[in-house]
């Protein structure tokens, strides 16, 4: 549940205060929009009812922004490019999760069944186009340093994520760097964390169909005991990646689904597995499908069974940059104080703000969602997931203040 009015927190800043701040008006109605969205989820590449809401809002400012030819999410420049210097990009994903809201106490549960804000991505939009209008304002009183592209991106729960469509329609066009931020369930509203170089792994779908002549269950002997393949496949696979990959690498093998047989008394023809491959570094992922490959035969070989592997490539690791890093951490540090940004760890979660990072630097921080002295859990792709919207606030401005300092005179 949002507890804004209790985060209240000293704010120390590490620098003469800079201009960008969020005005009381701007934050109440960042908040109704956050709610907003997340009473109205869309899933990936369906992001039409929540592109329009943010088209709206950025051209009654003025604005003028532009949908992306998938025909939904949107870029939109704040200021006038003069096509010499680089713009900065602020990027927020838009989509939603296929999954119910668990929420029964607040009134900006999810409306529509089965569909849920479970990532924090309306926060992520919130952010992003409040720091739009405050750096519109700025531009209008002459005091931005320089323009900014503002990158609402569809589809990032879709593998290979919606990242690489946006970018092959040219929203990187004019860009040198980008910065993006991701709700953070561990770290208190009001702190972001940190970390310069990999931050999050890479992640990617494997499926693998079994197959086999069944039969009795009580002559196995004859038949090629699917559900003992399936099982064997399951417990085996990491233990013998553990063994042919770099056990610092971070791979990990993780399985959602398994089906297999519909009797007690009969072997089944057929089985299914599918699940998620992680890896923490970059080299290992992309000598991973080889691997796996090679060991699924093998496991399946040995109990007779005919395998077929489809491997989805996925996302590389976000692996941010140390100049970009740092100017985050100077620009939370000039809105809150340097007590404000923790250290992070590397997550075993995917994102595909990665393939922009594979074009222009840039960096990810994790902003704070937690309030402070709450002991509930309320983690991502959780149908329970909620956030304290005090942490819109702390995005914009440390987003614009990222701006303002990427603007000062080389």
């Amino acid at each position: 549940m949002s507890r804004e009015s209790q985060t209240a927190q000293p704010v120390v800043p590490d620098r003469p205060e800079l201009p960008g701040k969020l005005p009381d008006h701007l934050r109440a109605e960042l908040i109704a929009f956050r709610r907003d969205l997340h009473m109205h989820p869309e899933l990936g590449h369906h992001e039409f009812r929540t592109t329009a809401a943010i088209k709206a809002r950025l051209e009654k400012a003025g604005l003028r922004p532009r949908v992306l030819k998938s025909g939904t999410g949107l870029i939109c420049d704040v200021g006038t490019w003069d096509g010499v210097r680089p713009m900065l990009a602020l990027r927020a994903d838009i989509d939603a999760l296929p999954i119910p809201d668990a929420k029964t106490h607040v009134p900006y549960r999810s409306t529509v069944p089965d569909r849920a804000h479970a990532c924090g991505h309306d926060v992520h939009t919130a952010v992003v186009l409040g720091a739009g209008l405050v750096l519109a304002e700025l531009d209008r009183l002459g005091a931005l340093p320089r323009p900014v592209r503002l990158l609402f991106q569809p589809a990032e729960e879709v593998l290979p994520g919606g990242a690489t469509e946006a970018i092959d329609s040219g929203v990187l066009d004019g860009v040198g760097k980008i910065i993006a931020l991701h709700c953070d369930p561990r770290v208190d509203a009001g702190r972001i964390g940190l970390r310069s170089g990999p931050i999050t792994s890479a992640c990617d779908r494997l499926e693998v169909t079994l197959d086999g002549p069944g039969g009795h269950t009580a002559r196995p002997h004859l038949t090629t005991d699917l559900v003992t393949a399936a099982a064997r496949l399951a417990i085996d696979l990491p233990a013998v990646l553990a063994r042919r990959m770099d056990a610092r690498s971070g791979m990990s093998v993780t399985w959602g689904r398994i089906e297999a047989g519909h009797a007690c008394n009969v072997i089944p023809m057929h089985a299914e597995l599918s699940g998620t491959v992680r890896c923490l570094d970059l080299n290992a992922w992309h000598e991973a499908p080889d691997q796996i490959h090679a060991a699924i035969d093998e496991i399946a070989s040995m109990h007779r069974a005919k395998s077929e592997i489809t491997y989805v490539r996925g996302v590389p690791p976000v692996v941010n940059d140390p100049v970009v890093t740092e100017l985050l951490r100077e620009a939370m540090a000039a809105r809150r104080g340097a007590a404000s940004v923790e250290d992070t760890e590397q997550s075993l979660g995917g994102e595909d703000f990665s393939w922009y990072l594979e074009h222009v630097p840039g960096a990810m921080a994790r902003l704070g969602v937690r309030t402070p002295g709450d002991t509930a859990k309320r983690d991502l792709h959780r149908g329970d997931f909620d956030v304290d919207e005090a942490a819109i606030g702390v995005g914009v401005e440390f987003f614009t203040a990222a701006v303002l300092l990427d603007g000062r005179p080389l």
